[in-house]
């Protein structure tokens, strides 16, 4: 299992950084944006390899789950 800050919002954030660098703005102005959006990833095929068993729930919740 993994629950990580979301890799295409922060890709989303490094464009709009790099926009306000080439309109000018100085880097050591900007302020230091923390992720809002995360993703929960759930590996199915290595919680078995472990004997682990997830809820259901949990993998209803899940952004991905890996077969």
């Amino acid at each position: 299992m993994s629950y990580d800050a979301s890799v295409l919002d922060s890709m989303r954030q490094v464009g709009v950084y790099i926009g306000r660098i080439l309109k000018g703005e100085k880097p050591a102005d900007m302020p230091v944006v923390q992720p809002t959006r995360f993703a929960l990833v759930v590996n199915l095929k290595t919680a078995r390899a472990l004997g682990l068993e997830i809820p259901e729930k949990l993998l209803a919740r899940a952004d991905e789950v890996i077969e």
